[in-house]
């Protein structure tokens, strides 16, 4: 008997030794998804702010809801299945210093730009019509040698702006949109005006490009022939004025729905090429 309980005992023990020995080579398997965090895809709400002028308002949408902003941010949501909390802080006439000036006073502009991972900025339009009414009086004799000085400028507002936004943000992306000419279709021999126009997206990309995580989207070539550069028809029958089709039609100016759903093509598509 008491040989027995020796080798029971034996047995026992080496059983014991056994197992402690594998606890120590194989521990307790942790539970992987208890602090596991859902996809970003899924979970992760990205926050768009969008700053600039009539064109972020989204003057010209019949729907009133801001332009290619909400286009674009929908376009997100449907490609990558997150959801997008977007801030509009556009207001039309609005020129770089009126942006600078509006987002320097305005809490809400700064929280927004702050916390956002996505941005889009609309600016430059108003800076081109400044210089144009500044030399009302000599219209017929400007050549874009007149533009030099102010485009000049016009970059160090630029810098300044994407400066001040990298201060208290520097980690979002920031997407620049370029100019366009509204009035290439009823006055296509103002070469000056193309010329202009050019020279000032080639301004504004010279800043961006020397500028981490920020992005020029150009949209001149985009709009301003009308869709796929057809030739625009007449506006009126008793009229030789024509009507470029991605323009609003109230002021001929503005895009209309179809040219914010191509400034919006236009966003995302250098967000996927950032992204990709």
């Amino acid at each position: 008997m008491k040989k027995r309980l020796q080798i029971f005992a034996g047995f026992l023990l080496a059983i014991l030794l056994i197992f402690g020995l594998l606890w120590v080579i194989f521990p307790k398997a942790e539970n992987r998804f208890a602090d596991k965090k859902p996809s970003v895809l899924t979970e992760k709400t990205v926050k768009y702010a969008a700053l600039g002028d009539s064109l972020t308002e989204g003057v010209g949408d019949a729907t009133a809801q801001g332009g290619f902003v909400p286009l674009f941010a929908k376009e997100l949501e449907n490609t990558y299945n997150i959801s997008v909390s977007s801030e509009n802080f556009g207001k039309a006439g609005d020129t770089s210093t009126q942006i600078y000036n509006r987002m320097m006073k305005q809490q809400k502009i700064k929280d927004g730009l702050k916390s956002a991972s996505i941005i889009t900025i609309t600016v430059g339009g108003n800076d081109v019509m400044k210089v144009i009414r500044d030399n009302v009086s000599h219209l017929s004799t400007m050549t874009a040698k007149d533009f030099s000085k102010p485009e000049v400028a016009y970059q160090k507002r630029i810098k300044k702006l994407l400066d001040t936004i990298r201060e208290s943000n520097p980690k979002a992306e920031i997407y620049v949109l370029g100019i366009y000419n509204p009035f290439y279709i009823n006055f296509p021999e103002i070469t000056v005006m193309q010329d202009v126009i050019n020279n000032w997206n080639d301004a504004t990309d010279s800043v961006v490009s020397k500028e981490k995580n920020v992005y020029f989207v150009p949209i001149n070539d985009l709009l301003y022939k009308g869709t796929s550069g057809q030739k625009a028809v007449e506006s009126d029958s008793n009229s030789d004025s024509v009507q470029n089709n991605l323009l609003y039609t109230g002021d001929h100016f503005h895009p209309n729905n179809t040219g914010y759903q191509i400034m919006a093509n236009a966003v995302f598509a250098a967000y996927k090429e950032v992204n990709h």
